[in-house]
């Protein structure tokens, strides 16, 4: 009888929670708009990471002597140290709350980038790349699910996007700078983010969800006023956030083999799957390696970098404005099906070059190729993934769950950076139609599995997914 009384319980709970969704307030403030500009500081700064070793390999390559091995080292050492990362995000997430992990991802990225700037040696190089490593594997994690948490559903999605749209600015910068600027002095730009942010962080407030959690309903109270205004009336969703919180607080110390029961393996199928999609479908490699393709393609490298670091904001806009309008599964299922064909089309592309035919042809089509690959990575499987992880998994596994799903993508990053340089010497068409075929899986997958989450509360995405009440949460 306690145990139906329970359940009743719960189930009136939801129905409450629900009533209030439909009442809460639902305006954009200027304290939301600014708490996500100061969060994805931190994205520009990972997106120069990630572009890094595209605009700076020749200058490094010559000036400390790197062989073709010791540069692909460098550049896998970036995804090596976000693995690391990953490993501890989840829970320093919960531990020093959402503006504490990014403060420590500051800490990192700063001395990282600082190291690589006045490197003197390869082992000053390879510390500098793994310590901003770890901070970019705290802010792939810590990024997406603070913006989550802090934004009103109707907009959730695009502002959590423009995660992917800082990324894409960071990796402009390089390709873009790299024309004209030294090394030394790209990697002083990549730290500028990170200073912005950290002092940034002093004028945002807290994540409501996680002060919930470690029970100051004060601080509770004031973080919502803050971010909908002080005229708001924040009751309803005050209450939504602490009734969702003692509903999974029972289970909110599970453990890591509570994350393969049956009730969590689709969210941890689509989270994870997605990431191994994101990394082995190329994207790391085409976007890391860029100027290589280029060269190899006798395009110019000068050229191709500067159209390139011109057309990755624009791009990355049509991601941002279409998220919360045609939904995650039109977007991503677009995006894998544009990365398929141009993958493929790029092998060909390099085939026909082996074969010496249409030698005129081949550089220009290589880079519409690779301008079309990269711009429909941007719409969907660049950015979707992240915003995915931040919505479908509840609380009393989102700290082992996001930190798995992070160290999926980051160490599948790792081996396909530090593999393609070799991958290209053994057959330039063959990568890219390996590409294309895991691309083609990726296709399949989406159709299959991920779920559309567009205009969804966040509770309401945990009942489709998990179907059970005490299984929901706001993160």
């Amino acid at each position: 009888m306690m145990v139906v009384e329970e359940e009743r319980s719960m189930e009136e709970g939801l129905l409450k929670l629900k009533n209030l969704n439909d009442t809460s307030d639902c305006r954009i403030t200027a304290c939301v708009i600014l708490s996500t500009f100061v969060a994805v500081c931190g994205s520009f700064s990972f997106g120069v990471a990630v572009g890094y070793t595209s605009g700076a390999e020749i200058g490094i390559m010559q000036d400390m002597g790197l062989s073709i091995a010791e540069f692909s080292a460098f550049g896998s050492f970036c995804t090596l140290g976000a693995a690391v990362g990953a490993l501890f995000s989840g829970k320093m997430a919960i531990m020093l709350g959402r503006r504490g992990t990014m403060w420590v991802s500051n800490i990192l990225c700063i001395t990282g980038w600082l190291s690589i700037a006045f490197a003197k040696d390869v082992l000053w190089l390879d510390f500098g790349r793994i310590s901003s490593g770890i901070g970019i594997g705290l802010i792939s994690y810590v990024v997406p699910v603070y913006i989550a948490e802090i934004t009103p559903k109707h907009v959730r999605g695009t502002f959590t996007f423009s995660n992917q749209l800082l990324q894409n600015a960071g990796v402009s910068m390089v390709y873009f700078c790299g024309n004209f600027l030294d090394w030394r002095m790209m990697a002083l730009l990549g730290a500028l983010p990170c200073v912005i942010q950290a002092i940034g962080l002093f004028f945002v407030p807290e994540s409501p969800r996680w002060l919930a959690k470690v029970g100051t309903e004060k601080e509770l109270e004031n973080s919502l006023l803050r971010l909908r205004g002080r005229d708001a009336d924040i009751s309803h969703e005050a209450s939504e956030i602490q009734l969702m919180t003692r509903m999974v607080e029972s289970d909110s110390k599970s453990s890591f083999s509570d994350l393969f029961q049956r009730k969590y393996r689709h969210t941890l199928v689509v989270g994870i799957g997605l990431m191994l999609i994101q990394q082995f479908s190329g994207s790391a490699a085409v976007i890391s390696y860029a100027s290589t393709i280029f060269r190899k393609a006798g395009f110019s490298v000068a050229i191709g970098s500067t159209m390139l670091g011109l057309f990755m904001i624009p791009k990355a806009m049509i991601g941002l404005i279409l998220v919360d309008k045609w939904g995650r599964r039109p977007l991503l299922l677009t995006s894998a099906c544009g990365m398929t064909i141009t993958s493929m089309l790029l092998g060909l592309a390099f085939a026909l070059q082996k074969m010496q035919l249409l030698p005129e042809l081949t550089p220009v089509f290589t880079f519409i190729c690779v301008t079309l690959y990269i711009a429909t990575y941007a719409i969907g499987v660049g950015g979707l993934p992240w915003v995915i992880m931040s919505e479908i998994f509840p609380i009393n596994i989102k700290v082992t769950a996001g930190s798995l799903v992070t160290l999926a993508s980051w160490s599948s990053s790792s081996i396909v950076t530090y593999a393609f340089n070799f991958l290209f010497e053994w057959s330039t068409q063959g990568t890219f139609y390996i590409f294309g075929a895991i691309g083609g899986g990726a296709l399949l997958f989406i159709w299959l599995l991920v779920p559309e989450t567009k205009g969804l509360s966040l509770e309401e995405i945990q009942i489709s997914l998990t179907g059970q009440p005490d299984e929901i949460s706001h993160m």
